[in-house]
């Protein structure tokens, strides 16, 4: 079993649907342009709400990718 090293990097997904579906967004988006991202943590749920109704989940999130050996 090899060591490892990860690169961290913040990302924010939002989503007018739920704040997992704004997390989902967000590891896609990163998934098509970085190679082995395997973990995420959530640093902070907000969202834009009118009315009394939520519009617009935002989360920010750490998320690490593993460096090549």
């Amino acid at each position: 079993m090899s060591e490892h090293v990860y690169k961290l990097l913040e990302l924010t997904g939002s989503s007018t649907t739920s704040s997992d579906n704004a997390v989902q967004v967000a590891l896609e988006k990163a998934s098509a342009t970085l190679q082995n991202l395997e973990w995420f943590k959530i640093q902070e749920v907000r969202g834009h709400t009118e009315g009394g109704k939520i519009l617009r989940w935002q989360v920010t999130l750490k998320a690490g990718f593993r460096i090549e050996d």
